[in-house]
This record gives C-alpha cells, sequence and structure tokens, in this order.
C-alpha cells in the first residue's frame, strides 16, 4: 500500500472536464500529498468535483496548455518539492504509483525531473502497437526548475538539470464520444497547422527553440526535420503505412484500427489542409500569417 508524499503534488489542468477529473485525482491521492486543479473557469462541475474531493481549485481564464502550466508551476515553485503534471482524463496506473512511492524519497538534489512512460486507450481499447506507444514523457519535475515550451500544440516540460527515468505508465483514457475526439482533434489539427506554417517561415512571436530534452526531443527531431519536408498529404499516408503496417498496427482490433486511422492518417492528412488553406488565403488575399491564422481558423496569437 502506498502513502501520499507531502513532497509531492499532482497537478491537474481543466477545461469542463466534470466526466473525468474526479477519476484522474483519484488516481493522485495514493502519492500525492497535495492535489491542485487548475479549473479554467469551466461551465460543467469539474470545479465543484474536485473540491469536494479536497482538491485545491485555482481558477484562471484559460489561455492556452502551454500558459495554464507556465503560470502554475510559477505559483508552485516557491515552495518547492516535485510536482507530478497530469491531464484530466489520464490516470496514474497502480505500477506508476507503487514506482512513485519506492523511488521519490531517493531521488537526489541534482535531479531537476524525471519521465515516464505514457499509454492511450481508445473506446475501450489499450493501444499496444503501431510503434509510437507507450511514449516517454517528462511529467515529474521540481517546479522551480521546469518550464513549459511556448508552443500552441504538442507543449513539452523542460527542466534545468539532470532526468531520471521512470517505467510506470500514465493512462489516457477519454470517455469522449467519437463525435466529440473528432471535435477536439480539429482543433489541435488547426494549431499544428499553425506551428507547421511557422516552421517553413518563422512568423511567431518567439525565439528559436530548443529540441525537449530525451527521447521526445528525438520525435520532435524526426517530424520538423524528415516528416515536414515531405510532399504535404502523401506524407500523412506514408506515416499511416508505417503505423498500420510496418509496426503492426492492424493488430489492435477494431477500435484499434480505428484509433490509427484517425490518429495516424485523417489527423495528420488534415493538418496538411489546413496548412495548404492558410497559404490558399495568404497568396489570393495578399494576407501575412498572422492575419491568415485568424481569418481562416479563428485563432488570435498572443
Amino acid at each position: 500500500m502506498t502513502v501520499p508524499s507531502a513532497e509531492l503534488t499532482g497537478l491537474i489542468l481543466a477545461r469542463n472536464e466534470e466526466r473525468h477529473i474526479a477519476r484522474a485525482i483519484a488516481s493522485l491521492r495514493p502519492v500525492c500529498g497535495r492535489i491542485v486543479v487548475v479549473d479554467a473557469l469551466s461551465q460543467d462541475r469539474t470545479a465543484a468535483i474536485a473540491a469536494s474531493l479536497g482538491a485545491q481549485v485555482w481558477a484562471r481564464r484559460w489561455e492556452g496548455h502551454a500558459r495554464q502550466l507556465g503560470w502554475a508551476l510559477e505559483r508552485l515553485a516557491p515552495e518547492g518539492g516535485w510536482v507530478l503534471r497530469l491531464d484530466a482524463d489520464e490516470i496514474v496506473t497502480a505500477r506508476l504509483a507503487a514506482e512513485l512511492a519506492a523511488r521519490l524519497p531517493l531521488l537526489g538534489a541534482d535531479l531537476a525531473g524525471a519521465t515516464v512512460l505514457r499509454r492511450i486507450r481508445f473506446q475501450g481499447r489499450t493501444i499496444r502497437h503501431g510503434g509510437v506507444f507507450p511514449l516517454e514523457v517528462l511529467r515529474l519535475v521540481r517546479p522551480e526548475r521546469a518550464h513549459c515550451e511556448p508552443r500552441l500544440v504538442d507543449e513539452h516540460l523542460r527542466v534545468d538539470g539532470a532526468v531520471a527515468r521512470f517505467e510506470g505508465e500514465i493512462l489516457d483514457d477519454s470517455l469522449l464520444s467519437l463525435s466529440e475526439w473528432t471535435e477536439k482533434h480539429n482543433g489541435y489539427a488547426s494549431r499544428e497547422a499553425v506551428e507547421m506554417l511557422h516552421l517553413a517561415q518563422p512568423f511567431l512571436a518567439r525565439g528559436p527553440l530548443p529540441l525537449p530534452q530525451g527521447r521526445a526531443g528525438l520525435r520532435r527531431a524526426l517530424k520538423e526535420r524528415v516528416y515536414a519536408r515531405l510532399p504535404a498529404g502523401t506524407r500523412a499516408a506514408a506515416y499511416f503505412l508505417y503505423r498500420f503496417v510496418l509496426r503492426g498496427g492492424f493488430l489492435d482490433g477494431r477500435e484499434g484500427r480505428t484509433f490509427h486511422l484517425l490518429q495516424g492518417f485523417w489527423y495528420r492528412y488534415l493538418v496538411d489542409a489546413k496548412l495548404a488553406e492558410l497559404r490558399r488565403h495568404m497568396a489570393r488575399e495578399g494576407r501575412g500569417p498572422e492575419a491568415a491564422v485568424r481569418e481562416v481558423l479563428g485563432i488570435e496569437l498572443p
């Protein structure tokens, strides 16, 4: 049986997550002495449920994952200790909870963070093939030595210092319907199209970003230096075939096949289609990237 650590704070970013929030908090409670939910002024019962379960609720207007996370880390930094970041639709598995309880007290002062593994469950089926899961992600950090990349999507935590590696998993297990899932990923695709446009012709108000630490950096390098240079549209099909055929995605059953088709092809093709739409608008209307992003995708850039 694990005992909650006073040195560990569970941090959840939430916006209209009443279906998920209780489950996420319950998975953190065995290991976290404190749980903080940063609620983006939800219109449902997210904040009330979190408070009723003993979590501290900090209200803040939604400004994107990177800014929400950065703001929370700044507030937590003076208190020291460790922070375990969790999305509202994720849960800490029993194996990771046991590993945190055993290893956290042994982590030296030289360590600024630790990676864990992240796996996805889609429509009730855990995805085990396709060569993409589990992902190694940096989720355990010392808040005073951590910051979040200022990206619109696929933002990563970074730390100043050495990073340990844990073998336990966080499980992404969304309870959204398929319609809600595709609507959510349509929003992701819009933001990723902006990042892809910026990669080709920098225009966002930020300097060059170094690659993330660990294996996340390798994935980012492959995406930006190999995938992004392939022909638009065709690269989505190539990536899907790599995942589905060469890496055995077809072995994930009916639900898994749906996942690989949607996340490995439809989503990536949608990003390319939105990128093409932005470029057509810029050429036809003589608009710059910032104006095109606002007028075509409805995204107001910071």
